[in-house]
């Protein structure tokens, strides 16, 4: 290895003295090598119109993104705030309205007469029709009076003879009396006679006695109605044989008119109905249906009875109908509404027109095609108008379209209320309703 770098050296060596030593000799130039060929140039067209393709695309998807924002917060906008809501509106009033206690009760009569035989005998004619309208003293069934005039005769003839023996002993007694004067005679012999006389009078009050229960026995035999009414089913025919001690009932009449209405008042109510009874206030009473839809017939409070049911918590009332059309018939079930008090001025509202949230009540003041939420306080309530405090009379509320009112929200009213003052004057006067 070293021989071989030696070598080296020493060619080196010589290539530099080569390099040194001029040359009368041309020197030999290497023609220069050719200049490499450039590679090709890069195609830039197809990535150029890729990213702008690529810029384009991604342009494009965020506007579509920032539209469907814009389109949502505008949807969201107009789901919270519509405008140009059309509704219906109402006035509020200012009028009268009634303080009721709503119930139910019973349509009693004042007088239901069920009539029974007082002698025993044989039926022999019955006067009156099924449902037929009697007055007072009318006929209804005779029963065979034969065996109680034959009574009543024998009576009478005994009272007859007893009666001139009374007057025989008067006679006699006067002239004991005249001859005690001229003293014609023992004074023993005048007061027997006037003993006798006594006497006499007494058989003749029993004989009078008798004649006339005698003649109550017939006039029992011969029926008639002690009251005026409507006689019921009959329940007796020709030939049917009642005794005076049975428990048959001949026939039943009941009073009609007037006819009375008997209800329950709870006892948390009694003072204010007592109190207006105390003013000598007449209350009115309405009788409704069973549905409590359709209004029977008006009546008046009559009186309360004495005391309170312990196991209902209720004290009756009854109430007085006259009844004329029939309208009531006994024994029916009807809704009976007492009139306590009667609230003057005060201001009302249809009951459609007030919206609950929870335990608040609310409505929609319109001012200016504008909705605007105001808390209310309801009183009473009659026939869909409701008394209200939160609101003045002539005040525009809204009475429609509440699944999409809001406050503050434009509205355009289709149903422009009448003047305030045409509605005031049309409700003046107006009855209400139970009592919250």
């Amino acid at each position: 290895m070293e021989a071989l770098s030696g070598v080296d050296s020493k060619q080196e060596l010589f290539i530099a003295e080569i390099k040194n030593t001029p040359s009368s000799i041309p020197e030999y130039q290497t023609p220069p090598a050719p200049a490499p060929t450039p590679p090709p140039p890069r195609h830039k067209g197809p990535r150029f119109v890729w990213w702008v393709l690529s810029l384009l695309a991604l342009a494009i998807v965020l506007f579509l993104i920032y539209r469907h924002h814009e389109d949502a917060k505008k949807a969201a906008a107009a789901k919270v705030r519509p405008a140009g809501i059309t509704i219906t509106t109402t006035t509020a009033q200012k009028g009268d309205i009634g303080v009721y206690l709503d119930s139910i009760g019973t349509v009693t009569p004042v007088y239901t007469s069920s009539i029974t035989a007082e002698v025993t005998g044989i039926i022999v004619g019955v006067h009156y029709t099924e449902g037929q309208r009697v007055a007072k003293g009318d006929s209804l069934i005779d029963i065979d009076s034969r065996p109680f005039r034959a009574t009543l005769l024998q009576a009478q003839g005994a009272l007859e003879r007893d009666q001139n023996l009374l007057a025989q002993a008067q006679m006699d007694l006067t002239r004991y009396q005249e001859a005690w004067a001229r003293n014609s005679i023992a004074k023993q012999i005048l007061d027997d006679q006037e003993k006798l006389v006594l006497q006499d009078e007494g058989i003749v009050k029993i004989d009078e006695g008798t004649v006339q229960f005698d003649q109550v026995q017939v006039d029992f035999c011969h029926i008639i109605a002690p009251i005026a009414g409507r006689v019921g089913l009959r329940l007796v025919d020709p030939g049917n044989v009642v005794q005076s001690a049975g428990t048959l009932t001949l026939a039943v009449i009941t009073q009609l008119e007037p006819i009375t209405v008997i209800f329950t008042i709870p006892e948390d109510s009694l003072d204010p109905v007592q109190a207006r009874l105390r003013a000598k206030a007449k209350l009115s009473v309405d009788a409704f249906d069973r549905t409590a839809q359709t209004k029977i017939a008006s009546g008046q409070l009559l009186t309360l009875d004495n005391q309170i049911d312990t196991t209902t918590g209720t004290v009756k009332g009854r109430a007085l109908f006259a009844n004329t059309n029939d309208a009531l018939f006994p024994n029916q079930f009807v809704n009976t509404r007492l009139l306590v008090n009667t609230l003057q001025g005060v201001t009302l509202l249809p009951s459609s027109a007030i919206q609950q949230n929870g335990q608040a009540s609310f409505v929609y003041v319109i001012q200016n095609n504008v909705a605007h939420m105001r808390s209310i306080k309801p009183g009473v309530t009659n026939g869909g108008v409701t008394q209200v405090d939160g609101v003045n009379p002539g005040d525009v509320v809204a009475n429609s379209s509440f699944d999409k009112l809001q406050d503050k929200i434009a509205v355009v009213v289709s149903n422009p209320p009448p003047p305030a003052s045409t509605n005031a004057a049309s409700t003046n006067g107006t009855t209400g309703s139970s009592a919250p």
